[in-house]
């Protein structure tokens, strides 16, 4: 059953939510982005005559209730996101006074219960822990995609406990698989995957799944120089996985026998050290002296990705093109930002996911033109790697 269909008069809505936000020392909200991906579907159940059971985790205490790491800090805040609306806190999430909580919410209003993984029963997916959990509330809502991809107890072994017609997703998870699904299974040609980051290993799986789907695969970023290296190219100091040559080389012969076109970049942004103040200058990519690395796509393969992304029809990014903290090789991810949204402004479909993909959307301003940016770091890569996820299955599972 469709959210937006389901009727929650009455019902108290256990939500799970990923307010797994960043804090500062002081316990200080640094980025809300989590949070207020929530609103839509909190709001719409309070809207429709239901009250809402807040759980989520936050950071990840070893040793039990931490205060650093208690829900409490998020209180003010959410507060400051529903004005008007009553938010209660419980310093606990299966406690006595936590399912008193729970049971004498009035329609309209809200609790938060404690931190999830104060209880070491929730990673490891506890089954007895999870229908202690499903007593706060009558209907489970999972709106938690950054989390789809664990099968911990309150991300999917709780759903049992609840019967089919009472289990829904949440807006948020509705809308991330809506767009992966679209991405993965009926992506319109040309379809572009842009994939960066440090190392090979962390996308092997990712790639021999687009190989099967994809036209072109951009592949920007660290892993790059295994790729060169693997044809025998010069990288100078520049990133390398040595054990992973082999099956680099393997990658680029599978994508031949596919037709699908790699791209990796002709030349790159390279430094005497990685820093923000080294000494920087541009080189060919296959040919990187001894003593340099390289940081960064350079000049022409900013060109080049460019012109391949502007042919798109849909558009799959996960993964910056350098070292984009450093403003001396941020040009190349910024690059990419910017075509790929000129490609969405033109009609393509565009999905960007993957933390450092998803902060340089963010940083350089165009997280509003582009499809869809995702909430979901491991749990996006897990869904483009073929598999399925706990969270996703345990709503959509009969029975």
């Amino acid at each position: 059953m469709s959210f937006s269909s389901f009727r929650f008069q009455q019902e108290k809505a256990l939500v799970r939510v990923d307010f797994n936000v960043p804090l500062d020392a002081n316990g200080v909200i640094t980025d809300d982005t989590r949070m207020r991906a929530a609103l839509p579907t909190i709001n719409h159940i309070l809207a429709t005559g239901g009250s809402v059971i807040l759980m989520s985790h936050l950071g990840r205490p070893k040793d039990g209730p931490t205060p650093k790491y208690s829900l409490r800090h998020l209180v003010s805040h959410l507060q400051s996101l529903l004005p008007g609306v009553s938010i209660k806190f419980v310093e606990d999430c299966i406690s006595e006074e936590a399912m008193q909580s729970a049971n004498s919410l009035r329609p309209g209003e809200v609790l938060l219960v404690e931190n999830l993984r104060f209880y070491k029963e929730e990673e490891k997916g506890d089954v007895a822990f999870a229908e202690k959990l499903s007593h706060l509330g009558t209907v489970w809502v999972n709106d938690a995609f950054g989390t789809a991809h664990r099968a911990h107890a309150s991300t999917a072994v709780i759903a049992p406990f609840f019967p089919k017609e009472k289990r829904t997703f949440g807006l948020l998870m509705e809308a991330e698989v809506a767009s992966a699904e679209r991405v993965l299974h009926t992506a319109e040609k040309p379809f572009v995957a842009i994939i960066g980051g440090a190392k090979v290993s962390d996308k092997i799986l990712i790639i021999e799944n687009l190989l099967d789907r994809a036209t072109d695969i951009i592949i920007g970023g660290g892993m790059a120089y295994t790729f060169w290296k693997a044809q025998g190219k010069s990288i100078g100091n520049s990133l390398c996985e040595e054990d992973r040559l082999e099956l680099a080389s393997e990658l680029l012969q599978k994508a031949s026998s596919k037709g699908v076109r790699i791209h990796l970049p002709v030349d790159s942004t390279i430094a005497d050290k990685f820093s923000a103040d080294a000494t920087v200058t541009n080189c060919e990519s296959y040919g990187i002296p001894s003593g340099w690395m390289g940081l960064d796509i350079g000049i022409k393969a900013r060109t080049d990705f460019k012109k391949v992304i502007s042919t798109a029809k849909t558009i799959l990014w996960n993964g910056p093109m350098g070292v984009f903290e450093m403003k001396p090789f941020q040009a190349g991810t910024l690059a990419i930002a910017e075509a790929v949204a000129n490609a969405t402004d033109k009609g393509a479909f565009s999905l960007v996911g993957g933390g450092d993909s998803v902060a340089a959307v963010n940083q350089f301003g165009f997280s509003d033109r582009v499809s869809y940016v995702s909430t979901g770091g491991g749990a996006m890569l897990e869904f483009f790697e073929g598999k399925i996820l706990p969270g996703i299955a345990a709503v959509q599972q009969a029975g």
